[in-house]
């Protein structure tokens, strides 16, 4: 078994005003530096479209309607001062949810060992019944829903390492013990959740970081909080949103993260999924707005994931 790439041309017809951070281009230096000879080993397919049922594992139909109504015909749209729609981003976020639930249904099934899902717009901001920064579906959370309704699984953990707080993976599973939530992300800073004190039915587990943490703190956090949290949980499945922006290139974080961070953040989570889970993770990518930055996480976090078994 190898590891699955998910991807597809539409997640760059999202489009957004000049000088927005999360535009295209975020894409197209992801499948850029995935294109090169070193990941011709990946399994590659492109996301399949999300359909109604799924979009409401974790969202309202209200807010699926809601997106379609607001869904503009031509121009731009603007849902919030951050959240940017274009004639192409509906169809995005149904295929980003989409992917996500092919790549839970190929791991599960055993067609691959784990994968990687490039694409845009992010989505763990996303709250039952609204969308804001940049994120109008939740595929992560919708992706671990998915595992449990279809697959049956009992326990599906999210460890989530975007800069930023997954405010709205969070607020979906505040009360729900069959799912971990465990986040490592910087605080003070969008969107304002994510304190240490915020436990959910005792699933929720975060470890905030200080602005200007850098390596060790962030190793210290997984050390402490969210690896023994994942022991403790014993999932049959882990969903991993994938922020590159805790890099200390990126403009819309303070933290001080390198490469190297991540491949160590993805190793110690693969040596608890081979153990515990027969490997089974699903990568989602989330943040990460330095084009430099984001490339070389990304491949370095894809290279890890293509070392498993």
């Amino acid at each position: 078994m190898t590891t699955l790439l998910i991807h597809h041309p539409v997640f760059a017809q999202h489009l957004v005003p000049f000088g927005h951070p999360e535009r295209r281009e975020r894409i197209k230096a992801v499948e850029a530096v995935l294109g090169e000879s070193r990941f011709d080993g990946l399994l590659r397919e492109e996301a399949r479209m999300a359909d109604v049922e799924m979009i409401l594992l974790c969202h309202t139909q209200a807010h699926l309607d809601a997106m379609r109504h607001a869904s503009p015909s031509e121009g731009l749209g603007r849902l919030d001062p951050d959240t940017v729609m274009s004639p192409k981003t509906l169809e995005a976020a149904l295929v980003a949810v989409g992917g996500a639930c092919q790549a839970v249904d190929a791991v599960l099934t055993g067609a691959a060992r784990n994968a990687f899902c490039a694409m845009r717009p992010p989505g763990h901001h996303a709250e039952p019944e609204r969308a804001m920064g940049f994120c109008f579906f939740n595929q992560a959370a919708i992706a671990a829903r998915h595992a449990q309704t279809v697959h049956g699984l009992s326990r599906v953990a999210i460890v989530d390492w975007d800069v930023h707080h997954g405010n709205g993976t969070q607020a979906i599973f505040w009360d729900d013990p069959s799912v971990l939530y465990a986040s490592t992300h910087q605080m003070p800073l969008y969107p304002g959740t994510g304190a240490a004190s915020e436990t959910g039915a005792g699933n929720i587990v975060n470890a905030p970081l200080p602005p200007g943490a850098d390596g060790a703190a962030f190793r210290d956090a997984f050390e402490t909080r969210i690896l023994p949290a994942l022991d403790r949980f014993a999932p049959e499945l882990l969903i991993i949103s994938a922020g590159f922006d805790a890099h200390e290139r990126d403009p819309l974080g303070g933290l001080d993260l390198v490469e190297a961070d991540f491949a160590w953040a993805t190793d110690v989570l693969m040596e608890r999924a081979e153990r515990d889970f027969a490997g089974r993770i699903v990568s989602v990518l989330e943040g990460g707005y330095d084009l430099k930055a984001l490339a070389a996480s990304t491949a370095i976090h894809v290279a890890r994931l293509m070392q498993a078994g």
